[in-house]
């Protein structure tokens, strides 16, 4: 199943998943140094910048996080958006399909009018 893509300003790949099962293999092509990105809330994409960050990636690949999340679906408001390492990420037998457990995170507010102008530049994303 493919993801969904987004190019920084930056020239730097980012992924998504679609959905729990997306999420599975999204996790699985990660590797140990690469950033991670999920919203606070449930019902998000993971979400990979590919490589190393360039200056940018992380706030671009935070919004397109926030933006295909449920919390901003429901609430189009601020999103709490977690970043931490693939190497933090890990799960357990008991978590179900799309779930994993993280450590190590940082917290980002993502604003409601950084989301809507990501929107409205990225038409095509």
């Amino acid at each position: 199943m493919e993801f969904r893509e987004y190019t920084t300003k930056a020239g730097t790949l980012v992924l998504a998943g679609k959905n729990a099962k997306n999420n599975e293999e999204l996790i699985e092509q990660i590797k140990p140094f690469e950033e991670v990105f999920h919203t606070a809330a449930p019902g998000s994409p993971f979400t990979n910048i590919k490589g190393k960050p360039k200056k940018g990636d992380i706030k671009e690949a935070a919004m397109f996080c926030a933006r295909y999340s449920h919390d901003w679906r429901d609430n189009k408001n601020d999103v709490e958006v977690h970043r931490f390492k693939g190497k933090d990420v890990f799960k357990s037998k008991i978590m179900k399909l799309g779930t994993f457990g993280v450590k190590n995170l940082k917290k980002t507010k993502v604003k409601k009018e950084d989301i809507i102008n990501f929107i409205k530049n990225n038409q095509n994303v």
